[in-house]
C-alpha cells in the first residue's frame, strides 16, 4: 500500500552560511520520513544549495521585499496546501496562518551563547548531539567536480573572500601561508592550490593567484556555483578560509576546515565538525565590540591575525587528521614495533566465556524529536526582539 505523502513546509535561512548550518535538519527529516515531500524557503544566495534534497517539491526563493511584504508574498504561494509540518527557522507568523498538522517555530532563548548548529536542532526539540550540516549533490556534479580538479597531490583548498571587509584576512597573508605549506619542506609538499569564491571576489584574489605555482593552482574563482564548489572541498585536504558560507560549506564537505575569526563569534559561528577549527588572533571578540559596536565599518580587523598562528594550526589539523594507514601498513608497524621493544607472546590464557548482556535497543534523539513533532503540537510563543549585531545575526526579516 502507497504510504500517503508527508509535505514538508521547511523555511530556512537568507545567508548561505546559515543555511548550510541548519541543513542537517532536512537530512534528519528525509531519513525518518520516506514519504516526505520538501517545499524548501530560501534566500535567492542559499536557494541553490537545496536543488538535489531527495523529495524535493519545489525551492521557494524569498527575496525580501518593504516591511513584511515578502512575508506575505510567501504565504500567497504555499496557502492553498495543508502541511503535514512546518518548520519555519526565521521565527515568523506564518504557520499561524496555514492548514498545517504540526509546527515548529524557532524562537530566540535567553541564556548562554549556543553554536547556530545547535539553535537549529532545538527547534525541533532535539538535544544532545545534533544533525551535522548535509548538502546533497548528485553523481553528475561529483563527476564535474573530479574533471575540474583532476589528479594530482594533495589540494589545499583556500576562501580568502567574506561579505564584508571587517572579516577578511590580508590576501598576501593567504598567499604566504599557501607557500609555507605547499613548499618542498612543508607538509603538504607537492600538493595542489584550489582557489574558491563569487564573481566578485575574481580581482581579489589575483595576488594569490598569481604568486602560486604554476600548474598546480586550480583557481575556479566565479567559475562554479555552491554545490560544484561543496564537491570539490570533499576532495579538499585542507580548507583556509575567512569566516563565510564558503567556510561552513567546506566543514560541511569533510575538508578538515581552519576559519579565520576576528570580529565574529566562533562559538556561534564556527565551522562545525571534528575536523574543523576557528582560530583568531590576540583579540577576543567582545575587544572588537568594544571597537565597531555595530560590526559595520571598513575597518581591516583581521590585520593582527599573524601567519605563523595560521600556519601552526594548519600543521597541527593536518597531523590529526592524517588518513588512517591501510591494513597492510598496520600490520608491518606493529610488527616492527613488536620487534623494537622484544615483546614476546605470552602463554595463552585459559578461555573464558562470557555471556552476552542484552542491551535494549532505545530510539535515537533523532527519532525521538520527529516523534514528538508529529504527537503533540507545540505551543507558539512570541519571540523575543533580536539584540543580535548586524555581522553575527542570522537572518533578518
Amino acid at each position: 500500500m502507497t504510504q500517503r505523502a508527508f509535505p514538508i513546509l521547511f523555511i530556512t535561512a537568507t545567508r548561505i552560511g546559515d543555511a548550510v548550518l541548519s541543513s542537517g535538519l532536512i537530512k534528519m527529516l528525509a531519513d525518518q520520513i520516506p514519504n516526505a515531500r520538501f517545499t524548501i524557503v530560501a534566500g535567492p544566495l542559499a536557494a541553490p544549495l537545496f536543488a538535489h534534497v531527495p523529495g524535493l517539491d519545489r525551492v521557494i526563493v524569498m527575496e525580501k521585499g518593504k516591511g513584511k511584504g515578502h512575508w506575505f508574498k510567501l504565504w500567497r504561494q504555499v496557502r492553498h496546501k495543508k502541511w503535514s509540518l512546518v518548520v519555519d527557522l526565521r521565527g515568523s507568523a506564518t504557520a499561524l496562518f496555514l492548514r498545517r498538522e504540526k509546527r515548529a517555530i524557532w524562537k530566540k532563548l535567553p541564556g548562554e551563547v549556543v553554536h547556530k548548529v545547535i539553535d537549529a536542532a532545538r527547534t525541533l526539540k532535539l538535544e544532545g548531539d545534533p544533525p551535522a550540516p548535509h548538502l546533497y549533490i548528485t553523481p553528475d556534479v561529483q563527476a564535474l567536480a573530479d574533471e575540474l580538479l583532476g589528479e594530482g597531490g594533495p589540494i589545499l583548498a583556500m576562501g580568502p573572500a567574506s561579505n564584508w571587509i571587517g572579516k577578511v584576512w590580508p590576501i598576501e597573508r593567504f598567499t604566504q601561508t599557501a607557500a609555507q605549506l605547499l613548499d618542498k619542506d612543508g607538509p603538504m609538499a607537492g600538493g595542489r592550490l584550489l582557489i574558491l569564491g563569487g564573481p566578485e571576489d575574481t580581482r581579489m584574489v589575483e595576488e594569490l593567484r598569481m604568486a602560486s605555482a604554476r600548474g598546480r593552482t586550480i583557481d575556479l574563482t566565479g567559475k562554479v556555483d555552491l554545490l560544484t564548489a561543496y564537491a570539490c572541498l570533499r576532495r579538499a585536504r585542507l580548507f583556509i578560509g575567512n569566516d563565510s558560507g564558503l567556510m561552513h560549506i567546506a566543514a560541511a564537505a569533510g575538508a578538515p576546515t581552519i576559519g579565520l575569526f576576528g570580529p565574529s563569534d566562533e562559538r556561534r559561528y564556527g565551522p562545525w565538525g571534528d575536523k574543523a577549527e576557528a582560530v583568531r588572533g590576540p583579540r577576543s571578540f567582545d575587544q572588537f565590540l568594544a571597537v565597531d559596536p555595530d560590526l559595520t565599518q571598513a575597518i581591516r580587523h583581521m590585520s593582527d591575525l599573524p601567519v605563523a598562528t595560521v600556519v601552526k594550526a594548519a600543521k597541527a589539523l593536518l597531523a590529526r587528521t592524517e588518513p588512517a594507514a591501510s591494513p597492510q601498513e598496520a600490520v608491518v608497524e606493529e610488527a616492527i614495533a613488536d620487534e623494537a621493544v622484544g615483546v614476546e607472546e605470552a602463554p595463552a590464557a585459559a578461555e573464558t566465556v562470557v555471556a552476552p548482556i542484552a542491551v535494549a535497543e532505545e530510539p535515537s534523539p533523532q527519532e525521538d524529536v520527529v516523534e514528538a513533532v508529529l504527537a503533540e503540537e507545540r505551543e507558539l510563543e512570541e519571540a523575543a526582539p533580536s539584540t543580535a549585531h548586524p555581522r553575527e545575526s542570522g537572518d533578518p526579516s
